[in-house]
């Protein structure tokens, strides 16, 4: 038989990578992440740490790659920048407001800029995770879509995982076309980047 070509094969194992993350942000580990006063702000800068080590454990992220943040109030927390996951406490995670505003010791993640941007865009969206896994990688390297060759594709709410266009990261650029590229979808790639993928009120995530 025919071998598939490289890409093709990058493809499956791309897929399961971005069914992961969304596995992270199930209840058990972000439970109550909605403002609704059932998780009080400490609590909710610990889980997101926790969901963060769990990244690392995964293999989706290494060092200080990739970022994580939830809604909260009028805002939203954030990890911070270049701080390894495995040092950062919660008072190093920073509260943001749709201004771009920043509280706390740290910086912000570099690309805060998504975060707030999908995040304001998508009020049934809470959690955004951007990770930089191996597979997913790669596929973004090559710029092409995750087509619908399996039906837990439709997990996204899409019918394929679409490449957002290159620009440079942290850019107010490459925001918006995350944003694109994420239209009606939970997910997406970033080309010669990374991926994002998108939780709303978290029980939803199991089904």
């Amino acid at each position: 038989s025919v071998a598939d070509p490289p890409w093709r094969t990058a493809v499956r194992r791309c897929y399961f990578t971005m069914v992961d993350p969304l596995r992270l942000i199930h209840p058990t580990t972000l439970r109550y992440a909605r403002s609704d006063g059932k998780m009080n702000e400490q609590r909710l800068r610990k889980r997101l740490i926790e969901t963060c080590l769990a990244m690392s454990a995964n293999g989706l992220n290494k060092g200080t790659a990739g970022n994580l943040s939830v809604r909260h109030g009028d805002g939203f927390l954030i990890t911070p920048s270049g701080l390894p996951y495995d040092e950062t406490y919660p008072a190093d995670i920073v509260f943001m407001d749709f201004s771009g505003a920043a509280t706390g010791k740290r910086k912000p993640s570099s690309e805060w800029h998504f975060h707030r941007d999908i995040l304001a865009a998508r009020p049934e969206v809470n959690v955004v995770l951007h990770a930089h896994s191996p597979f997913a990688t790669s596929l973004a390297c090559l710029r092409k879509d995750i087509p619908a060759f399996h039906y837990m594709i439709a997990v996204t709410g899409a019918k394929s995982i679409r490449c957002a266009h290159y620009a440079t990261f942290g850019s107010q650029e490459l925001s918006e076309y995350a944003v694109g590229a994420l239209h009606g979808s939970k997910a997406c790639l970033l080309a010669n980047h990374g991926m994002i993928v998108l939780g709303n009120d978290l029980k939803s995530e199991t089904r």
